[in-house]
């Protein structure tokens, strides 16, 4: 089937949304921000600084995982950013797009922090790192995905992860 279905996963301040958007042009494809998918009482929990539950986050995953499928079942390029950081949160999204490939985002928690803190207007707070980076789950060796170092410019980011893609 044409056309690829691309979770851009990683914490907050990985670079998801400039490294999707550089890869969704690359692939010809279009970029959806998964933080726009949340619903609004997700997104006031995580700006008053509470971390999300699996609870939370169950229906904000079969949304992304629907988009993708969505997508494939068109044939359509679709790149959606989503921390995705949970094995089980893989799961639901392939459950509805079981052809999506992972490119994941990785990097120091000191430049992520860094990152995080230089951001103007953004929902999540840089107090929200740590527990985000416990909850990290790396790609399993069945999982079809790749880490890139987010020590790399979000150009070359999207570059190295259309080579791979495409590979």
């Amino acid at each position: 089937m044409p056309g690829d279905r691309v979770v851009v996963m990683g914490v907050s301040g990985s670079g998801k949304t400039t490294v999707g958007e550089l890869l969704a042009a690359e692939l010809d494809g279009t970029y959806v921000d998964g933080d726009a998918l949340h619903p609004a009482a997700n997104i006031e929990k995580m700006a008053a600084g509470t971390p999300l539950d699996d609870d939370d986050r169950e229906p904000w995953l079969r949304e992304i995982g629907a988009d993708l499928g969505a997508a494939a079942a068109a044939g359509r390029t679709l790149v959606i950013g989503c921390s995705a950081l949970k094995r089980s949160y893989r799961d639901l999204i392939r459950a509805a797009a079981p052809d999506t490939r992972f490119v994941h985002l990785h990097g120091s928690n000191e430049l992520l922090r860094e990152r995080m803190q230089v951001r103007p207007g953004h929902f999540m707070p840089a107090s929200l790192l740590d527990s985000q980076l416990a909850t990290l789950e790396d790609l399993g060796v069945d999982e079809v995905g790749h880490v890139f170092d987010i020590a790399d410019t979000p150009a070359q980011l999207a570059t190295d992860a259309a080579e791979w893609l495409r590979a």
